[in-house]
């Protein structure tokens, strides 16, 4: 890709790093550290309510609202194609006995007063100071993998949705990177920036995740087969995240806890897409320690989960937050079915 001149990021204070080649060697790997949300989502007083404290009804597990069950079923199917790739983050060995059942933090379940548990290598990896930028759409194969690959290694991500016909991100990466192309990667710890899914998941697990010598799962592997896998999934939502609906931009990303492969949180992130929502995804499949800072922040673990610290909302489930979405961004009705 072609090197593209300095920007500013909406509200961010951080200049839009230089393009530079996939085979360049990136800087210093990222710190380990806790996950912390970016200073773009903590700029202004009005926050996420405080812990415990949610909007709307309370979250239900494994109830399938009417309002959004035909999306579910649909998006199910991408689950499949997909051999779950973007379910687990790396390393997952499986469920085991823990503590006791009083202990703290997130647990799938209980069993003669014992808590199962989960391992997962993640906890091991370096972690970037600041989330790593991703431009790309629901609707593209390409970023699709991209998006699998951050899920696995547990990465927290700034997404800038660039749907078909989207006024602001996608224009903004044919003007720094030479050509609107997606997905697009920026990574603000390392001055780095490119295209090329391939090349982007290998950098990030070379980086921020096993090292160099790191074993690329098959299905993120570069074999053509799976950018067949991850089109063919696509095709029961007919396209859906792929084409902007005019909407109000909000003065900060929004916050969105859940992960790839899940088909509940795919129909919120489609919305999220068409109207061109920046969002700091914190993934957390199975493994991620995230799932413990869910349930110590508001007692509970359920994805999707949305916080807007613009308005200091936070909704779980996919059709309570597909409705708020609507009704506080959208410039226009989204037909729901």
């Amino acid at each position: 890709p072609a090197r593209g001149a300095a920007l500013l990021h909406s509200r961010s204070a951080l200049r839009h790093p230089r393009v530079i080649h996939a085979s360049s060697t990136p800087g210093s790997r990222g710190e380990s550290s806790t996950t912390e949300q970016t200073s773009v989502v903590e700029e202004k007083d009005v926050g996420v309510q405080s812990v415990g404290k949610y909007d709307g009804d309370a979250p239900k597990r494994f109830a399938l609202d009417n309002r959004v069950a035909g999306r579910v079923v649909a998006s199910s199917v991408t689950l499949a194609l997909r051999l779950g790739s973007g379910a687990l983050t790396a390393g997952w060995s499986g469920f085991g006995l823990g503590e006791g059942a009083d202990a703290s933090g997130y647990t799938f379940a209980t069993v003669a007063n014992r808590r199962i548990t989960e391992k997962t290598d993640v906890t091991s990896f370096p972690r970037p100071e600041q989330p790593i930028i991703l431009y790309e759409f629901e609707g593209c194969p390409f970023c699709k993998k991209v998006r699998e690959a951050c899920s696995y290694l547990d990465l927290d991500v700034l997404y800038y949705p660039c749907p078909r016909g989207s006024p602001n991100y996608r224009p903004l990466v044919g003007k720094e990177g030479g050509k609107e192309q997606f997905p697009y990667l920026v990574d603000p710890n390392v001055d780095m920036a490119m295209y090329e899914s391939d090349d982007i998941i290998r950098y990030l697990f070379q980086t921020y995740g096993p090292g160099e010598d790191a074993e690329i799962p098959a299905t993120l592997s570069s074999s053509p087969l799976n950018a067949i896998s991850a089109g063919l999934s696509l095709l029961p939502r007919m396209g859906a995240g792929s084409t902007y609906t005019s909407a109000k931009k909000p003065e900060q990303p929004l916050v969105y806890w859940g992960y790839e492969a899940s088909p509940f949180c795919k129909i919120v992130r489609e919305v999220l897409c068409e109207l061109e929502l920046p969002h700091v995804m914190k993934n957390c499949a199975r493994g991620s320690p995230k799932r413990d800072e869910m349930v110590e922040k508001y007692g509970l673990f359920q994805v999707p989960l949305l916080e807007d610290p613009n308005t200091g909302k936070a909704f779980f489930e996919s059709a309570q937050i597909i409705e708020y979405l609507e009704k506080e961004y959208s410039l226009r009705t989204i037909d729901a079915a």
